[in-house]
């Protein structure tokens, strides 16, 4: 299985996406096509894990002393 993962195959991919992913991929310094696809797959996975594990950054703060529910003296 892992033999078949390292292996390169061909994707039938349009023109116009051909020359979106070439835009991305200078846009993300990336020195393959395969480079840039797997650059988007690991954002999008961590764009999912965010969302289902991540907290609201907008309605979290940072933490404070006064935050601490133990007393401390």
């Amino acid at each position: 299985m892992l033999n078949e993962l390292t292996e390169s195959t061909t994707v039938k991919v349009s023109r116009e996406t051909v020359r979106k992913l070439a835009a991305l991929q200078r846009s993300l310094h990336t020195s393959s096509m395969d480079e840039t696809i797997d650059a988007l797959v690991r954002r999008r996975r961590q764009d999912v894990l965010s969302a289902i594990a991540g907290s609201d950054r907008s309605k979290t703060r940072k933490f404070r002393e006064e935050d601490r529910l133990e007393d401390r003296s």
